[in-house]
């Protein structure tokens, strides 16, 4: 299994995978050396997660590996679904997946997504609208959502 670390606006983020695809993507609360040497099967993660961050990518298109139950794997296939500047319930997800009565079962499996932003966990919230739950912290739920809002805040004076 092949690692990068990278810098992004919400912390450092590690990559892992190999031939077989990204297994998983996750923002880190510590500080790790920036890998300086990106493995070969990690490049194209790495390229299409900077376009992101600058705005200039919609979409992934990535060979994928994350390791999970079946039913998690259903839920992030699912969540693939969600289009980018959108959102959905939980409890839409669960109508979508079949089983309205499973909403916490695929808020449980939605936390446990490995393939942070791109699987994008963060286009869930909850019937109220309200920001629920994010396994990188609500912070970071709340700028990736704005991130790729089409309606961006205007500053009234530059700081």
């Amino acid at each position: 299994m092949e690692e990068a670390y990278i810098r992004t606006p919400l912390g450092v983020t590690k990559i892992a995978g190999d031939d077989l695809g990204v297994s998983s993507i996750s923002v880190l609360n510590t500080d790790e050396v920036i890998t300086e040497i990106v493995p070969e099967v990690l490049e194209d993660a790495v390229y299409q997660l900077n376009e992101y961050f600058e705005g200039k990518r919609t979409s992934f298109d990535l060979l994928l590996n994350p390791i999970g139950t079946d039913f998690q794997q259903r839920v992030w296939k699912e969540l693939l679904q969600i289009p980018y500047g959108k959102t959905v319930s939980y409890l839409q997800l669960s109508k979508t997946l079949g089983d309205v009565k499973a909403t916490r079962a695929v808020a449980a499996a939605n936390g446990k997504n490995p393939l942070w932003i791109v699987v994008p966990c963060h286009r869930v919230i909850g019937s109220d609208g309200s920001l629920t739950g994010y396994a990188g912290g609500l912070s970071r739920k709340k700028w990736l959502l704005e991130h790729e809002s089409p309606y961006k805040q205007q500053r009234l004076f530059n700081v």
